[in-house]
């Protein structure tokens, strides 16, 4: 097993459909509908894939894409990433597949210098993601979508996850708590 990485642009098609069969074991869509929905191109996205084997025979064991924009929150800008779509087939849970990919996702997010990673998750995934590195944030909601058309995050039980990854982002860690950070990845993406 070994972990992939490609823009998302770039995903050789078998891995792709392979993707998006485990996200719609996930997320189930209406009969028949294929949902190949690309994000937006402006938030860079990039797809990391756990996978057996290689070539034409490998198989998809998990996936999560990763999306990356300029935000500006308390008076600042940053660099943020999100995960997406983080997904593990479901014949080969509770093995560490997920765990090992969000894990290489945080690893790949320091080693490009991103400032901080955001995204919401459901609450009770909240410890699944911080035995892989994220820490939870309490009270923050993110706003997606754009400003015009917000789409926050505490419409849901959901939870935001973060990681403080350079040293500055490190030192205003405290401005990401009990915050309403303005994501707005977009309409196409309105919530990482």
């Amino acid at each position: 097993m070994h972990i992939v990485r490609f823009a998302e642009a770039d995903v050789p098609s078998a891995l792709r459909a392979q993707a998006l069969a485990l996200q719609e074991q996930a997320w189930p869509g209406e009969p028949g509908e294929a949902d190949d929905s690309a994000h937006d191109p402006a938030l860079r996205p990039r797809c990391l894939l756990l996978v057996d084997g290689d070539g034409a025979d490998a198989t998809v064991l998990a996936s999560l894409d990763v999306l990356t924009k300029e935000i500006e929150h308390a008076g600042e800008r940053w660099t943020a990433s999100g995960l997406s779509r983080v997904v593990t087939d479901r014949a080969r849970q509770r093995a560490g597949h997920g765990r090992a990919l969000v894990s290489a996702a945080l690893a790949d997010l320091r080693a490009d210098g991103v400032d901080l990673g955001l995204f919401t998750c459901d609450r009770p995934l909240r410890a699944f993601y911080a035995s892989a590195g994220w820490q939870e944030l309490p009270g923050t909601v993110l706003v997606g979508g754009t400003p015009e058309a917000p789409f926050p995050s505490d419409q849901w039980d959901k939870v935001t996850m973060g990681a403080f990854l350079t040293p500055r982002a490190r030192a205003a860690s405290a401005h990401f708590e009990h915050a309403r950070i303005g994501l707005y990845p977009g309409p196409v993406d309105k919530l990482w």
